[in-house]
């Protein structure tokens, strides 16, 4: 049809652009009518989204947007029935924790409503209520994401004597060869695993994260570089989730500045260990002030 309407928003699957695509297959095919289908929040003015709409309304793409619609609500109606299987599912999991003498924190995010992918029902409550911590709490886990990593793990941890067993089993911790003595190989395992994998993209989202998590990206990062900063951030973070499933305890939340100050009084223990192998004392320098 080439139309350009994908240029001009940033996701043609949204209120805007739905709207237009349900006017054009019911029938209206002036721009300039098609362009006050505009949500308000969209950046492009009504003459950028009316140009865009400039295009060849043939029967045939007519009829192929048609077909492609309906198969697009199909989907959308099949994906509602699978969320609430999920919840039904979910409502059979016992209680360890009475929401209403314990309610749920508060969310660490900004928005209310489900995002793209999320399901229509509250997840994380349910997961809240048969795991008894809030995973949500730790920077970069969200409720999808938690809910994959479950759905993978269970919610039984004795299954791993200890954190580093839980590391290894998804393939987070360096996976060393060792023959005669020389060390052959010191990359991580490669797993087919969904919770490494959701791990590793909650992870990649602490890049900008000002949280102590975040800070210990950045870190590693400048150090080891973007790949093995992901493997070793998600590694931390399924240390976090292991003691918090298996040990029923809320995420402490530390700032980026307390990551920092950690990490300057270690790098201050190893200087004054080098120092003093190497027969010196480390003196700090004098205050101008």
């Amino acid at each position: 049809m080439n139309l350009h309407l994908h240029h001009v928003i940033s996701d043609v699957t949204g209120v805007t652009g739905m709207r237009i695509i349900r006017a054009i297959v019911a029938g209206e095919r002036d721009p300039r009518t098609l362009a006050t289908f505009r949500d308000y929040r969209i950046k492009s003015s009504e003459d950028t989204i009316a140009k865009a709409l400039e295009g060849d309304y043939r029967p045939e793409h007519i009829f192929t947007l048609t077909q492609s619609l309906a198969l697009y609500d199909f989907t959308q109606q099949q994906l509602a029935a699978c969320d609430q299987e999920i919840e039904r599912l979910l409502d059979t999991f016992a209680s360890l924790v009475d929401l209403d003498t314990h309610p749920l924190p508060p969310p660490t995010t900004a928005h209310r409503q489900p995002q793209r992918n999320e399901p229509a029902f509250d997840l994380r409550s349910h997961l809240y209520r048969i795991t008894g911590v809030d995973l949500t709490q730790v920077p970069g886990l969200q409720a999808l994401t938690i809910h994959t990593v479950l759905s993978e793990i269970g919610l039984d941890m004795s299954k791993w004597p200890t954190d580093k067993h839980f590391a290894s089993w998804l393939g987070l911790c360096p996976d060393n060869q060792i023959s005669g003595g020389k060390v052959l190989s010191t990359g991580s395992r490669r797993v087919q695993n969904r919770a490494s994998r959701a791990l590793r993209m909650a992870a990649q989202s602490l890049r900008t994260s000002p949280s102590y998590l975040g800070a210990f990206y950045r870190r590693m990062r400048s150090k080891l570089g973007p790949a093995k900063a992901t493997t070793a951030t998600a590694h931390k973070l399924a240390k976090i989730i292991y003691h918090m499933l298996q040990e029923k305890t809320p995420y402490r939340a530390q700032s980026a500045e307390a990551y920092l100050q950690k990490d300057q009084a270690r790098r201050l223990r190893q200087l004054r260990k080098q120092a003093t192998q190497l027969g010196f004392d480390l003196v700090p320098q004098a205050s101008n002030a």
